[in-house]
């Protein structure tokens, strides 16, 4: 079982949509067995809430479902229950690796090294925007999704990192 969790600040808009689409190519892929999502966030501030009700509406419109998702923090544990942790931007990124015990620094990494078409290294917070920024979200998210599944299935589970 490779398991992946997807990381932003707050886990209510990047990381449950990465979650959500992540999973979604996973079960389409008939992998739903043998790959396992997550998200959480480097904070607290909104543990046991809902995705973002935006967040939630856009990805609707393109066949993914972020209602079951409830935000949660990083826990210390994750760094070894994980073998993905994949944050949304170099912020997320440096807070997980100032948390991460040496002896898993190397499942650390920024999402978007698995994007393909977009050169963006960032998933931009969408959160004090406006409609657009969700719809970006969701674009960079679905690329760096199918780079994450494909290297994931060419690996045949092996959880060297991109």
């Amino acid at each position: 079982m490779i398991k992946v969790l997807f990381v932003c600040l707050g886990n209510i808009c990047r990381s449950p949509t990465a979650h959500g689409v992540f999973e979604h190519l996973v079960a389409q892929a008939g992998l739903s067995d043998s790959i396992r999502v997550e998200s959480a966030g480097t904070g607290a501030y909104h543990v046991g809430e809902p995705s973002d009700p935006r967040s939630v509406q856009e990805a609707s419109k393109r066949g993914y479902d972020l209602s079951a998702i409830r935000a949660q923090q990083v826990k210390a544990n994750d760094f070894q229950r994980f073998d993905y942790i994949l944050a949304m931007d170099h912020s997320n990124l440096a807070d997980l690796k100032a948390l991460c015990p040496v002896e898993h620094q190397s499942k650390v990494a920024l999402f978007l090294d698995y994007g393909q078409v977009y050169s963006e290294q960032e998933v931009p917070d969408p959160y004090y925007g406006g409609g657009k920024g969700f719809l970006k979200v969701l674009d960079l998210v679905e690329d760096a999704s199918q780079g994450l599944l494909a290297v994931l299935i060419k690996s045949g589970g092996e959880t060297d990192q991109v």
